[in-house]
């Protein structure tokens, strides 16, 4: 499988991924509260009840069922998945390929089975824990960049590819973009992806994404 990036990126129109970045955080989005919200209690070895609500902010809700798995009778399970996955690090310096073994597969196959948790909510989850290592995926994200919902290892493959040339890309447009909320490489690509997808016309698929969308104002991600 081969990830592909979004038009913008792929032909080198940074003015309009900047454009892109700019209008998502500066209006700005409802998504762009995802990275802010409580940063200061974001605690990377645990889910909390802040992390259900940032991910709110990117249209999806944890139904109630999995939130108290989550956070309750089986929090002690999810902390020690996070563990093993090790501390936060960009996903453009991981050598090893990310496959059906690896600690991050297994977390996602936790989540993932929860009642009512599907790939989405999985990664936006996940994503808030790992912001550098772990993508978001969605049904238009998926659709712009040609993928199946298990797209880490496509992705890392990408992202060294050409020591690294995409992840710099991503993390200039970043800077220059002058975004204020610290956001990860991966966050960069994410935005701008489903910006460029919503710009196309492509609208979510995934029963999570339209129930998100639903509850969102038009147009918030």
């Amino acid at each position: 499988m081969t990830f592909q990036l979004p038009r913008c990126l792929r032909e080198g129109d940074d003015a309009l991924a900047l454009g892109y970045l700019r209008t998502y955080y500066g209006q700005p989005y409802t998504g762009a509260y995802f990275d802010s919200w409580a940063g200061d209690r974001n605690e990377p070895g645990r889910i909390t009840a802040d992390d259900l609500i940032a991910v709110s902010f990117l249209s999806v809700v944890v139904p109630p069922l999995a939130a108290r798995a989550l956070l309750d009778t089986r929090a002690a399970e999810f902390t020690a998945l996070l563990e093993a996955i090790g501390p936060d690090r960009d996903l453009a310096d991981e050598t090893e390929p990310i496959g059906d073994d690896h600690p991050v597969s297994e977390l996602y196959r936790a989540v993932r089975g929860l009642p009512g948790v599907g790939p989405t909510i999985t990664t936006k989850l996940l994503a808030r824990k790992r912001p550098r290592f772990l993508p978001i995926y969605d049904s238009v994200v998926a659709r712009v960049s040609r993928i199946g919902n298990f797209h880490w290892e496509p992705l890392r493959r990408t992202l060294r590819e050409d020591d690294r040339q995409v992840h710099l890309q991503l993390l200039d447009l970043r800077d220059r973009a002058s975004v204020n909320t610290p956001i990860s490489a991966l966050r960069v690509l994410d935005v701008v992806t489903w910006m460029e997808g919503k710009a196309a016309g492509i609208e979510p698929t995934a029963p999570e994404d339209v129930l998100g969308a639903a509850l969102t104002d038009p147009g918030d991600v």
